[in-house]
């Protein structure tokens, strides 16, 4: 199982990103897919979580009605774009899956949103 982040930049206030977390070693609609992000000096915290193959997806408060988490089970790959944002979305972001019980995680891409 593998997870490799793509994406991250330094975006300016007010921007959009789109994040790339390619799978391998499973198929990304057979088991639940997470978003996390970690700023500096601060605990790490759950931003996206995709069920049911994508069916169903939830999101941290602080990005609601401005991410969007996704499976594409062609690319066998999961995406987190999110719009407008804000200074306070600056952090390492990192997928994640569990699979019978075993966390897998990406190295992360860090995001950077400054003027």
């Amino acid at each position: 199982v593998r997870l490799v982040e793509s994406g991250g930049a330094l975006v300016q206030p007010g921007g959009s990103m789109r994040l790339s977390c390619a799978a391998s070693g499973f198929y990304v609609t057979e088991h639940p897919m997470m978003w996390w992000r970690q700023a500096p000096g601060s605990e790490r915290e759950l931003v996206a979580r995709i069920t049911l193959g994508g069916a169903y997806s939830t999101y941290h408060d602080a990005v609601k009605g401005r991410a969007s988490a996704v499976v594409d089970p062609v690319d066998n790959a999961s995406y987190l774009q999110m719009r407008d944002l804000k200074p306070e979305d600056t952090a390492v972001y990192f997928c994640q899956t569990i699979i019978l019980s075993q966390e897998y995680w990406g190295q992360g891409t860090q995001v950077t949103v400054s003027s």
